[in-house]
């Protein structure tokens, strides 16, 4: 027999194998004449008799040379490869099919289809829907928050202020707490907590509210004493709103004095050195709703005169200032001495949104500020007034108020002219100044220049001066809305107030707040415009986004809501927390992430500018969607319904895929027959979705959705209000589900038949039902954790339906898909998704991670069909550990060794167990499931053999996909400032490398002293030079928000097989792929003894951060 040889795979993508030297000879011969014929018939007709007798021994030698490579050439066979996988994937499949029951479930809801009908999702109908509802609830909560509004302003109308004023209050820092002789302290007493299921099983007083006054502010000043004291009839209206609308949680009232009244009442904890920074004016919610939008310009003084403590000051200035602007406002910082320079030279002459990024930014850059040179104010004074006219002219910025803020030791230049150029007579920008250090020389050119521009002037002195002292613009700006009494009532962008509560299970809940401002109507006062405070309260967007229930949007839909910013209120992609050491700690730009950056398949910005715009309407488009945190891609065609939240500034979003998602099935069986099946003790519910209402009526609140569900149908609680629609569609799934109880039973009880490693069996439904039966112990299950409470990722949430239920259904109804959880350590935020206080320990972590590569999961769709239309009625599977299925496949991939060889080509007997042969088997995302090494498991194939995984990428068998996420977080880069600094010019980088050599050669003398030389007095105190160096070594093993690029794989399932061998310098590898049919496997047979390390890389599926240059 010939031998064959077998070379590399075309992009034609069919299996190529060229037969014996008669074979190779018929092609040289081929070629030759194509070649010939190629310039005409002369070429062949002068070659005549004698060249044909001359190649002829040459392809003879050639070919026998051929032979010998390959006779040394290891040949595997791919008929045997194609048996194993057959054999394998009938093995599998039978026992997923038995042990799941899939073919029984299937079979019932095939036998109801009659009495079922099949509806198309309307999209735009739901996407009204849902804003009206969510219109209606967030009317309520601005209703609520007029009212405390106008009693605040009706209490201070009839308070008539006292200085001498003696009063006791409750302050929440000092409540139930006792001095050393065991007496209350004074403010303090005996103030009754309870822990509320509505306020996150926090303590709370629901009859009281209570005062916190920042550490900084005294608690017995008359100012504060004053308006505790006329805010108390705000006590009854928090109490009236909670009563007329139970879904509220907090309300409060921030005192202009400092002090924050706060319903319902809590225990203040302070921090660990017994300090309450909390401020209630420095809150975002205070801050938009006390003032306008507004663009700023900060002017900064780094002239030599500015050194020391008055730089210190000077950039606490800074921070303080940019800490009280939001997203509605625009800024740049302006740094003069002997000229004029942007902090940020990329935003030269502009200003920029004063977002949560780009404030940290600036505070990151104003940080590094130096001082040098003379102080000349009024060139800096000239660019701020051009930067703040040209945005006037183009319709950019704010569109409302402007300011100046400068901040200096004193200004000496004759900068009258600069006001008559720019600002004079109409005043429009205003200039508020701010006098640094003690010095009081020029107390009067600075005080001059904000008084005559409608300013304000503050002396900050000390560090502890600049927090009060920064405030005061607030209430100069608030004035106009104060005298007009425009009483705006604003909603703020999503944000975790982890300041506010110390405690988890409130700090890391997104939520919005809505508040008002409060204003004095004394007829004394009115002209003043007196700031008497804000209102407001907060609403959670997780009950917001209840009210687009996740069933009407099928598996892969969802809602979302943006802001008139383009902002992401709530988005299921939406990651706002990551893991620093032990701790969740919300990311730096958790609330600015735009819709650009969730749904970066919009390219053209069509769905984004169009919500921004408040307008309604529909689009298509093709995205890329992952699922296991990236590990996967899903390729959707989806379709985006949009519309405006009337009397917001919010703009809802839902999305529904086209194919299973266009449809819904609606069923119906009677409440006693739906109610028996309901109670069986292997089915579940959705915890996270509203069934029926439990937070209104408080003794609802410690009902499960389960038991009140139940407690609602029998009639016990008639009260309750539930979603008909769910409980209908929930019922029809039990009675259709409820057989496979009796069979898992069955199977279970009939120990003799079971096979062992199986060890759950599982089914879903849209409804958020779930069964499941337990085929073995939990002592003597691998996958513990699975379908457990902390098992977010395989359960039904508030965001998605179970990964194998998603994955399910892009595949066809009957066929089952494999794969093993991911081993990486789990997503902590998804894990904490419904229980906020949730935490795992470092040996639970590791536990799981293990048990997720031991355990393999089995899953199927299950559909009904009416006519044409098909829509998905769940998905069903079973759990079963790696070792069974290994078992089942080293049986099958071993021929015995009394195996007929005469009609097999290759190695015969071929063992996956021998030495030198690797076997493995591969899900279509190219992770391994099955390995020789255990450690293989759940690893992506490219860094076990990076030559076949790079082969077969080239052969097109597998094809790589990119995905993006603008929400990473990388290690900060020791050499900028931002690792997304642009590259200004070709030189940058050459300026950074002699910058970083200079600065190395210079910590080099000062180690070997060398300048102990000359001028020793100047480097005398060497180290911290050192300490310096070190801090940089920690600070770049910090994390910063990034862009980064990451692959997934995915298979071609048109290409059923293929091998070929891969030359790696003085050796060859073969291997051979098979598909193993009825599932998204393949099987794998590799030449083990040829390593090729060092001519292919591992293929890895670490993302790459995305650089920008400008």
């Amino acid at each position: 027999m010939s031998p064959r040889i077998l070379v590399s795979f075309s992009p034609l993508r069919k299996r190529a194998t060229i037969g014996g030297p008669m074979r190779m000879l018929a092609a040289a011969g081929m070629k030759s004449r194509i070649r010939g014929s190629g310039g005409g018939g002369s070429e062949s007709d002068r070659s005549g008799p004698r060249n044909g007798r001359l190649m002829l021994p040459m392809w003879i030698i050639l070919s026998s040379s051929l032979c010998l490579v390959v006779e040394g050439q290891m040949k595997l066979s791919p008929e045997t490869v194609q048996k194993w996988a057959v054999s394998f994937g009938k093995e599998i499949s039978a026992l997923s099919t038995r042990y799941s029951g899939a073919k029984l479930l299937q079979k019932k809801y095939k036998d109801i289809e009659a009495a079922v009908k099949i509806e198309e999702v309307g999209g735009e109908e739901l996407a009204k829907k849902f804003a009206e509802e969510m219109e209606e609830m967030l009317g309520r909560k601005m209703k609520s928050v007029k009212r405390l509004a106008e009693a605040a302003e009706d209490a201070d109308l009839y308070h008539q202020y006292n200085e001498t004023l003696m009063f006791e209050y409750f302050n929440s820092m000092l409540i139930n707490t006792v001095d050393g002789n065991g007496n209350p302290l004074a403010l303090g007493g005996d103030f009754a907590l309870e822990k509320n299921e509505h306020f996150n099983k926090l303590p709370v007083n629901t009859q009281l509210s209570n005062i916190q006054v920042p550490t900084n502010v005294y608690n017995k000043d008359p100012d504060i004493l004053n308006g505790v004291y006329m805010s108390e009839a705000l006590n009854d209206v928090f109490i009236d709103n909670f009563q007329k609308d139970p879904t509220l949680t907090w309300q409060y009232f921030g005192s202009a004095s400092g002090f924050f009244r706060l319903y319902p009442g809590i225990q203040w904890i302070p921090d660990e050195n017994g300090v309450v920074t909390f401020d209630c004016r420095n809150r975002n919610w205070y801050i938009q709703a006390a003032t306008s939008p507004k663009d700023v310009v900060i002017v900064v003084d780094v002239s030599g005169s500015m050194k020391g403590l008055r730089l210190t000051i000077a950039k606490h200035t800074i921070n303080t200032i940019l800490d009280t602007l939001g997203e509605n406002d625009f800024v740049n910082i302006v740094a003069y001495s002997d000229y004029v320079r942007y902090v940020e030279p990329c935003f030269k002459g502009t200003l920029v949104q004063a977002d949560l990024d780009n404030r940290e930014h600036f505070k990151l850059l104003v940080d590094g500020l130096h001082v040098k040179g003379e102080g000349k104010v009024k060139d800096a004074m000239k660019e701020s007034f051009k930067i703040l006219n040209e945005a006037a002219a183009l319709g950019q910025g704010s569109l409302c108020n402007q300011a100046i803020m400068l901040i200096t030791d004193g200004a000496m230049e004759d900068f009258q002219s600069v006001f008559e150029e720019f600002n004079w007579p109409e005043r429009r920008v205003r200039v508020f100044t701010y006098l640094i250090g003690r010095e009081m020389t020029f107390a009067e050119n600075v005080k001059w220049i904000a008084c005559n521009n409608k300013g304000y002037y503050t002396h900050v002195s000390t560090l502890a001066d600049v927090q009060e002292n920064v405030m005061e613009y607030l209430h100069v700006l608030s004035r106009p809305m104060v005298i007009n009494h425009d009483h705006d009532i604003i909603w703020t962008e999503a944000y975790m107030d982890s300041v506010l509560f110390n405690s988890q299970a409130q700090s890391l809940l997104l939520m919005t707040s809505v508040a008002m401002p409060v204003f004095s109507k004394k007829k004394e006062t009115l002209s003043h415009g007196i700031l008497l405070g804000v209102v407001g309260t907060d609403v959670a967007l997780k009950e917001l986004m209840r009210l687009a229930p996740r069933y009407k949007l099928g598996v892969h839909g969802y809602a979302f809501l943006i802001t008139n910013n383009g902002y992401i209120l709530s988005h299921p992609d939406l990651r706002p927390l990551y893991k620093e050491g032990k701790r969740l700690k919300p990311k730096p730009n958790y609330n600015s992430v735009d819709l650009m950056e969730v749904e970066w398949e919009d390219t053209e910005e069509k769905l984004r500018t169009a919500m921004v715009r408040g307008q309604t309407g529909t689009m298509a488009l093709d995205v890329r969607a992952s699922v296991d945190k990236g590990r996967r891609v899903m390729f959707l065609k989806n379709d985006y319904f949009y519309t405006v939240i009337n009397e917001t500034p919010f703009s809802l979003g839902i999305v529904l895929t086209r194919g299973y998602g266009q449809y819904i099935f609606i069923g119906n069986v009677s409440v006693e027959e739906g109610l028996h099946d309901l109670l069986a003790p292997d089915l579940t519910i959705a915890s996270e979705w509203t069934y029926c209402e439990t937070d209104i009526d408080p003794a609802h609140r410690k009902l499960s959705q389960l038991q009140a569900v139940v407690q609602y149908l029998t009639g016990k609680e008639p009260n309750l209000e539930c979603d008909g629609q769910l409980l209908q569609q929930t019922l029809f799934d039990a009675v259709v589900t409820a057989p496979m109880e009796a069979y898992w039973t069955a199977l279970m009880l009939n120990t003799s038949g079971m096979e062992e490693g199986v060890e759950t069996a599982f089914l879903g439904t849209r409804s958020g039902l779930m069964r499941f039966q337990r085929y073995a112990g939990v002592e003597k299950r691998i996958g513990k954790s699975f379908l457990t409470s902390t098992d977010m990722e395989n359960m039904f949430t508030l965001d998605h339906f179970p990964v194998w239920y998603r994955r399910a259904s892009e595949y066809p109804a009957g066929q089952f898909l494999y794969y093993t959880p991911r081993r990486e350590t789990r997503d902590i935020f998804r894990d904490c998704e419904a229980d906020y206080s949730a935490t795992l320990s470092e040996e639970e972590v590791e536990l799981e991670a293990e048990e997720a590569g031991r355990i393999v999961i089995a899953t199927t769709a299950v559909t009904v069909t009416v006519g044409k239309k098909t829509a998905i009625a769940g998905a069903i599977g079973v759990q079963m550990t790696l070792d069974m299925i290994e078992s089942k496949f080293w049986a099958i991939a071993s021929q015995p060794n009394d195996t007929d060889c005469s009609d097999i080509d290759g190695i015969c007997p071929l063992r996956c167990d021998s030495f030198d042969i690797a076997c493995y088997v591969i899900d279509n995302n190219g992770f391994v499931i099955i390995s020789k090494e255990r450690t293989d498991a759940g690893r992506f194939f490219g860094e076990v053999d990076g030559s076949v995984m790079t082969t077969l990428i080239r052969m097109g068998m597998f094809k790589r996909v990119s995905l993006f996420d603008y929400q990473a977080m990388c290690k900060m880069n020791l050499h900028s400032v931002n690792s997304a600094r642009p590259l200004l010019s070709p030189f940058y980088g050459l300026a950074s490398a002699l910058k970083w050599f200079l600065s190395n050669f210079l910590l080099f003398l000062l180690e070997f002293n060398i300048c102990g030389f000359w001028h020793t007095d100047h480097f005398a105190d060497a180290k911290p030079s050192f300490s310096v160096s070190s801090a940089h070594k920690k600070r770049g093993d910090m994390l910063q928000p990034c862009d980064t690029e990451y692959p997934s794989f995915v298979y071609e399932p048109s290409v059923k097989e293929t091998n070929s061998i891969i030359k790696c310098g003085r050796c060859q590898k073969m291997f051979v792929v098979q598909q193993i049919p009825e599932s998204n496997l393949l099987m794998l047979v590799v030449q083990a003894d040829c390593d090729c390390s060092r001519q292919y890389s591992p293929i890895t599926m670490e993302p790459e951060e995305v650089k920008y240059i400008l």
